[in-house]
């Protein structure tokens, strides 16, 4: 391989190393928003808010969630397919689970640095 060509292969793999990489994130957190408003909120503060407090006190705030130390959108899909004591047993269509996750985890705030 000619010498130039080499640079620019090297100068593009460098590049492409220094691009953050992102999962896909699925789901649509506006619409997540909406139907966290509308499902979840009788017992969560859903709302980003430092103020909001979730009705039932036993019931995490969302940004709560979404700030917990290694959480991640899968672990919020198992837990949403999880049967738990302290949590209604109903099913959320996959749609509006993914977008309740987007949701939860757009709440997520950068830790310091």
């Amino acid at each position: 391989m000619p010498l130039i060509l080499r640079s620019v292969f090297a100068a593009t793999l460098l590049a492409l190393s220094l691009v953050p990489v992102q999962a896909e994130q699925l789901g649509d957190a506006s619409k997540g928003q909406n139907y966290a408003r509308s499902h979840c909120a009788e017992c969560h503060a859903v709302e980003q808010a430092a103020d909001d407090i979730s009705p039932d006190f036993a019931a995490p705030r969302f940004v709560d969630v979404a700030n917990t130390p290694g959480m991640t959108g899968r672990a919020l899909a198992v837990w949403l397919q999880t049967s738990h004591p302290t949590m209604p047993n109903f099913i959320i269509p996959e749609t509006e689970r993914d977008n309740v996750i987007a949701y939860i985890m757009s709440l997520k705030v950068d830790p310091p640095l």
